[in-house]
C-alpha cells in the first residue's frame, strides 16, 4: 500500500512508522534484520530507509600528488528496501535525493524501485557535503526538492526524460517531502519556508513528514500555518527519542531546533545513560498521547537504532 492508503485506513486507530539507516558499506543486511525483529511485533505501517549522497575524500598518490574520490558509507537503500519488503511484508519507503544524483541517474533509480514494487519515496534535497559550505547539486541534477518531487510525478504520468522513447510505462509513486516545524535553517523566515514547501506539494507531493521537533506546540502552529497557505495533503509529525547527554549540543546544532527547558533540565540531572534514555523515551510517549489525541494517529520515528524506545512506545500506545 502506500503511506496515504494507510492514512486513509486508520479509522482513528494509532500507528506507527519508523525510519532507519542503512549500514556502513561491507556491513551484513543481517544487522538490519535484527535491530528490526523486535519492532516488527508492533506492526509498522511503513519502513523509511534513508539515502546518503556521496562524500569526498583526498588520497596521497606516490608521486606526492592527492587524488580525490567520492565514497558513499552507506550504500544499498533499494536493496535494503527490496530485502525488507520481501522478508517481513511491510511496506518500505525509499529516501531519493538531490544531491549526488544526476536527473538520469533519479530517472533510473526510480525505474529500479518500480521493478521492485517500490512505490513509495521521500523526495529530498539533501544536505552539503562537508567540503562545502552550501549545498551545490550534481551537474544536470536538480538544486531543488520541489524539482525532484517534479520529476517522479512526471513519471507517474510517463514523462520520461528520453521523449522518443516508445512504450512508456506510468509509474506509481506516492511521493512524500519533508516538513519544517522550526523552518529549514537555511529560509529566511517559516512563512517563506511553507511557501517553498506548498510548491512541493502543488509539485505532487501527496503528504508531509515533519521534521523532528520535542514541543508539540511548535508543530500545531505549523500545521496551522500550512492549512492557512493552501497546504491540504496529510502531515505526518516525526520524534526522535533523547538518548544521551551529548544529544542536548549535537540536535540543535544538526536539526535546528529548540530543546524545551524542562526536557534539558531532566536530563542535565540524569547520572546515567540508561537514565537519559528512560527521560527521552517517556517525553516522546507523553508528545506521542498529545498528537495522537489531536488526531494525528500516525507518527513518524526517527529510531536510527534506538528501537528500544519505539517497543516501548509502540507497548504503550498501541
Amino acid at each position: 500500500m502506500t503511506v496515504t492508503e494507510h492514512l486513509a485506513q486508520l479509522n482513528g486507530k494509532p500507528a506507527f512508522s519508523i525510519e532507519i539507516l542503512p549500514p556502513l558499506k561491507g556491513a551484513n543486511i543481517n544487522e538490519i534484520f535484527d535491530s528490526l525483529n523486535p519492532i516488527m511485533e508492533f506492526d509498522p505501517a511503513f519502513i523509511n530507509v534513508t539515502y546518503h549522497r556521496e562524500e569526498f575524500e583526498y588520497r596521497e598518490l606516490d608521486n606526492g600528488l592527492w587524488q580525490k574520490r567520492i565514497i558513499r558509507k552507506r550504500p544499498g537503500t533499494v536493496g535494503i528496501c527490496a530485502a525488507i519488503q520481501n522478508k517481513f511484508k511491510v511496506d518500505t519507503v525509499a529516501h531519493v535525493l538531490c544531491g549526488g544524483f544526476t536527473q538520469e541517474e533519479t530517472e533510473n533509480l526510480l525505474i529500479d524501485l518500480n521493478f521492485l514494487g517500490i512505490n513509495n519515496v521521500v523526495a529530498l534535497r539533501g544536505d552539503a557535503v562537508k567540503s562545502e559550505i552550501y549545498f551545490n547539486a550534481k551537474k544536470e541534477g536538480h538544486q531543488y526538492a520541489s524539482q525532484l518531487v517534479k520529476q517522479i510525478n512526471n513519471q507517474n504520468q510517463g514523462i520520461y526524460l528520453d521523449e522518443t522513447l516508445e512504450n512508456k510505462t506510468k509509474t506509481n509513486f506516492c511521493v512524500g517531502v519533508a516538513g519544517y516545524p522550526e523552518k529549514h535553517f537555511e529560509s529566511p523566515n517559516l512563512e517563506a519556508d511553507i511557501a517553498y514547501l506548498k510548491e512541493k506539494v502543488d509539485n505532487g507531493a501527496s503528504y508531509i513528514t515533519t521534521q523532528l521537533f520535542y514541543d508539540n506546540q511548535k508543530f500545531f502552529d505549523f500545521v496551522d500555518k500550512c492549512r492557512k497557505a493552501g497546504i491540504t495533503v496529510p502531515i505526518i509529525p516525526g520524534l526522535k527519542p533523547f538518548a544521551t547527554k551529548r544529544q542536548l549540543n549535537i540536535i540543535p546544532q544538526r536539526f535546528h531546533v529548540d530543546i524545551p527547558l524542562d526536557l534539558a533540565n531532566e536530563v542535565v540531572k540524569a547520572d546515567s545513560k540508561e537514565a537519559v534514555r528512560e527521560i527521552g523515551t517517556e517525553w516522546m510517549i507523553t508528545q506521542s498521547k498529545e498528537l495522537m489525541d489531536a488526531g494525528f494517529n500516525l507518527i513518524h520515528y526517527y529510531t536510527m537504532g534506538n528501537n528500544k524506545a519505539v517497543c516501548k512506545l509502540a507497548n504503550t500506545l498501541l
